[in-house]
């Protein structure tokens, strides 16, 4: 049996390995390092295997992430920029879960409400009602129970304009919601909203009104946010509760006993936060991790796994197409330099100077999807978006001509100049391994094109700062959140100013009038066939005017050691700690 040992490791003295291909497909790439003719792990064991314990009894599962929370609460007060979804699972809990296809479970409610029943009923002037019944007998981690009235504090919490999030979704659809009784949630809706009867962690997720309310009435919106509940005394529903957060190191937590789906297999967990994906690697090789999440191994990691563990079945590594990856341009004429970025034409020029092939190469080893668009290919209806999207192919002389249109020469250094003046701009990213491999080359391509660009990192102290993020004055590089689910995003109500304290995720600071009537369509289209020529629509709009310029998807996965079963390929909007209550460590 393994032994109970958590000291982490550096990489010192780690083998340097020959860097080999991954097979990718594109639905997942599938490292198998449990041997030839391994099936990949699951949730059950193959038959005639020795059965699992019902439980892990006394072992703590150690998991690596990439990133530091700012808080657990996945409420969007918190998560004002692109943060990971399997973090916030493992302590939260709400209505529905979603497995690894994405299709809906009823978590904390005993059923989800069916359309054209009593649970979910749309009214002639387009409004709705749906209705939740709470299963019996569920508790918040330090023991009272929960109550409806537990979500409509938590509507009244969300929509708050203090707090600076009352528009958004879903709750900012919400007329009205009450509890008329203990265990029975209704929600009054202005208008239709598709995914009423599916709501997940991070989209309407309940609060512990014994805890919070007095604070929320009686302090300010900084001293309320400032409580030790959001961080080291965080109470939830989850599979986890908090027992233990150091700063800068670990989040500790013990298997919740009440938990609605069952107490999990694993009695604790121990979340470590380390940047390097070598460090991760030497570890997970050493035992001392058993869990690598939310791209804390890259494709590099993941071949060396596989190298080293299949001699002696030491485990699996998964990774799929997943992080979308963009340029942001700034629009705003407040605050772009040069102004000439609300110009679409230079936008686009940018977008045919990119060799996107070519950086995916350098960058993942050729085994991201290069894309010009926010829709994740593993998306059923990606063929549909692909045929409907503006493509931007490496071109320097079309760049060059749009230049020209816009007034701009190449200089005697090959810099465009208008009347005399450089094209001269910021290019910035995030602190971070990705990103600042990726800076580098981008900038040399914009420069090659004729955009002289200057290069800075932001630094990790300077990360969460919502209004520097919004304010930036040309061009920010980095991930973001992708999918249908990341539309609204590019909304007029989601730029981020100082009237909503920043929240929201249009920090280029464009609109569009058509685009804002297809997202607001969108989110109260119900039959899923126009909702899905919505989607299509806004993404050629987002093509069209490139307040985004997409270069690709980056592969994130999960590699885990042998002794661990469980972990699961899963499609975007998805965590990968869905399942983690089944989760069974040998």
């Amino acid at each position: 049996m393994q032994r109970e040992d958590h000291r982490i490791i550096g990489t010192e003295g780690l083998m340097r390995v020959r860097q080999g291909a991954v097979l990718l497909i594109l639905g997942a790439i599938l490292v198998n390092a449990c041997g030839p003719g391994a099936a990949a792990p699951a949730t059950r064991q193959a038959s005639g295997e020795p059965p699992i314990a019902a439980t892990t009894s006394g072992r703590t599962m150690v998991i690596s992430t990439r990133v530091e929370v700012t808080s657990l609460s996945p409420a969007p007060f918190w998560q004002r920029r692109f943060t990971f979804l399997s973090t916030p699972r493992l302590f939260n809990a709400d209505l529905t879960l979603l497995d690894q296809r994405g299709d809906p479970h009823p978590y904390l409610a005993e059923a989800l409400p069916q359309l054209n029943t009593d649970t979910w009923r749309v009214f002639p002037d387009g409004q709705m009602e749906t209705t939740y019944r709470l299963k019996p007998n569920l508790t918040w981690h330090d023991g009272t129970p929960l109550t409806a009235e537990d979500f409509v504090f938590a509507w009244r919490l969300l929509t708050s304009p203090e707090l600076g999030t009352p528009t958004s979704q879903p709750h900012g659809l919400m007329e009205q919601v009450i509890a008329p009784d203990s265990r029975t949630m209704v929600i009054r809706w202005r208008q239709p909203y598709p995914d009423a009867g599916t709501l997940t962690v991070g989209f309407f997720e309940p609060m512990p009104r014994h805890i919070l309310e007095q604070s929320f009435h009686q302090d300010t919106p900084d001293a309320f946010l400032s409580l030790p509940f959001w961080t080291r005394d965080y109470v939830a529903l989850g599979p986890y509760r908090v027992d233990r957060w150091e700063p800068g190191t670990s989040i500790e937590g013990t298997a919740f006993d009440g938990h609605a789906l069952g107490r999990p297999k694993i009695d604790r967990i121990r979340l470590l936060f380390l940047g390097d994906p070598n460090t991760v690697l030497a570890n997970l090789l050493a035992g001392t991790v058993h869990v690598a999440i939310e791209s804390s191994i890259r494709y590099q990691q993941a071949d060396i796994l596989q190298r080293e563990w299949a001699p002696r079945n030491g485990g699996t590594a998964l990774l799929w197409p997943s992080l979308w990856r963009s340029i942001q341009v700034q629009v705003r004429p407040e605050y772009a330099n040069p102004p000439v970025l609300t110009d679409v034409r230079v936008r686009t020029a940018v977008a045919h100077a990119l060799d996107r092939d070519a950086m995916q190469e350098a960058v993942v080893g050729g085994h991201g999807a290069v894309t010009d668009t926010i829709i994740s290919p593993l998306a059923s209806y990606y063929p549909e978006v692909e045929r409907a999207v503006t493509k931007h192919p490496y071109d320097s002389t079309r760049a060059e001509q749009l230049m020209r249109e816009v007034g701009y020469l190449r200089g005697g250094d090959g810099i465009f100049v208008r009347g005399g003046e450089r094209f001269v701009a910021d290019l910035q990213v995030l602190t971070g391994a990705q990103q600042e491999v990726e800076l580098p080359l981008l900038g040399s391509q914009l420069r090659q094109a004729g955009f002289d660009v200057q290069e800075s990192v932001i630094p990790a102290v300077q990360a969460q700062n919502a209004e520097l993020q919004a304010t930036l004055p040309a061009f920010f590089a980095g991930g973001g959140a992708s999918g249908e689910r990341a539309l609204p995003n590019f909304h007029r109500n989601a730029i981020p100013k100082a009237e909503n304290r920043w929240a929201g995720r249009n920090y280029s600071g464009w609109s569009s009038p058509e685009y804002d009537r297809l997202a607001e369509s969108f989110l109260s289209t119900l039959p899923r066939p126009e909702r899905i020529q919505q989607i299509v629509q806004m993404a050629k709009i987002l093509s069209d005017e490139l307040p985004a310029i997409p270069y690709y998807f980056s592969p994130d996965g999960v590699a885990f050691v042998a002794e661990l079963t469980g972990p699961q390929v899963v499609v975007p909007d998805v965590a990968t700690t869905w399942n983690i209550h089944e989760w069974q460590l040998q």
